[in-house]
């Protein structure tokens, strides 16, 4: 059988504003000359991640730059910030402390790398998080939950002082909430990572946040342990089963994860195909797009396999629970064979367990399904 080879390889730039080549330029052709005070080292090196760089200076400085979004320079404790910066970089002064985590899926990462204490407020309650160490910490009064995303509580952020907003891209659709958090001189850094169309170089943003918090080493080794995982995963052959994932919308619609998606990637490591081989516009900032029932019948009814997608609608608990949301979806060939399983509400909050989520989808391929850890079988 044909063997999955290099897969970890390949990855592509996604767009945020102009094409996808113009994207990777920004990344790649930045400018490192950022300051007469500043003399450039080194830059961090990204096996995967095509969404951020980091620039590493003599005495510990490092400019971190987000795809066409922002530049932040990191200022060592003790260092001071040089006078002649270009006035769109923003600054990090370290010890980074009290940061409103917005970006959900920052999460996991935080708790990989043992820097949970930088994490002062969230904008989920405790009863949002699938996390455990996370929901610990907003039980014990460790993390307060300071209002949702598009809506903070300013007033309790600055009276304790927050060093840092991190903002998943969500907030580019309320851009008023980045503009007032600014104006409070509350830097904001928005996580692009769910942009990534390599699962790896999701799990590599992690890099970035030990980076922040001071926690470098801990990130690489959490990052190592997650490239193996997927190694362990990726040798092995390929099953030949197709593989659809979904949710249906209120509005009866189905949201289907873009063919250029680190998601189909995962599914490719495990051994399948997505169905989908040419869905989505690269040009368009967004991981999926949503079809009408029709459309969707048309390209997945085939699939040999449903993955369903519960994290914004809930979990299935039956099959009747799938086929009370489209009438069509009885028809699907996985749905005829008993090939249907729905993901469980944790899984998009579990970032540094893509690894694992990948092994269960290879099971799920082959059929041994008795023992998963993020995907269940729907009866």
């Amino acid at each position: 059988m044909k063997k999955i080879v290099g897969v970890l390889s390949v990855a592509f730039c996604l767009m945020l504003a102009g094409c996808a080549s113009q994207k990777q330029d920004t990344i790649e052709k930045r400018n490192t000359d950022i300051s007469k005070d500043l003399t450039y080292d080194h830059s961090m090196e990204l096996e995967y991640a095509k969404m951020f760089a980091v620039d590493y200076y003599q005495n510990n400085y490092a400019l971190v730059t987000i795809a066409d979004d922002g530049k932040y320079l990191i200022v060592p404790e003790g260092e001071s910030v040089p006078e002649d910066m270009d006035k769109d970089i923003t600054v990090l002064q370290q010890p980074i402390q009290n940061i409103y985590l917005a970006a959900s899926a920052a999460m996991d990462m935080f708790v990989a790398t043992d820097a949970l204490d930088a994490v002062r407020f969230s904008s989920l309650k405790a009863d949002g998080w699938y996390i455990e160490e996370a929901k610990k910490a907003m039980e014990d009064g460790d993390i307060i939950y300071a209002g949702k995303y598009s809506a903070p509580d300013y007033e309790m952020i600055l009276n304790e002082n927050c060093g840092l907003a991190i903002e998943n891209t969500m907030i580019l659709h309320t851009p008023e909430v980045k503009e007032q958090m600014e104006k409070f001189n509350i830097p904001v850094l928005v996580d692009h990572s769910s942009y990534e169309t390599n699962p790896l170089g999701r799990t590599e943003w992690v890099k970035l946040y030990g980076l922040l918090t001071g926690h470098e080493d801990q990130a690489e080794q959490a990052f190592d342990a997650e490239a193996k995982a997927f190694e362990q995963v990726s040798d092995q052959d390929a099953t030949g089963k197709t593989v659809a994932f979904f949710y249906i919308t209120t509005n009866g619609e189905a949201n289907v994860r873009k063919s250029a998606d680190y998601l189909p990637k995962m599914i490719e490591l495990a051994g399948g195909s997505y169905i989908f081989d040419d869905l989505g516009d690269e040009e368009e900032a967004t991981s999926t797009v949503s079809l009408q029932m029709e459309e969707f019948y048309a390209g997945a009814k085939d699939a040999d396999y449903i993955i369903y997608n519960s994290t914004i609608e809930g979990e299935l608990s039956s099959m009747q629970d799938l086929l009370a949301k489209s009438p069509l979806l009885e028809k699907f060939k996985a749905v005829k064979e008993g090939h249907v399983y729905c993901t469980t509400k944790n899984l998009y909050q579990s970032t540094m367990e893509l690894g694992t989520i990948t092994s269960d989808i290879r099971k799920m391929l082959t059929g041994d399904d008795a023992d998963l850890t993020y995907l269940y079988k729907v009866e």
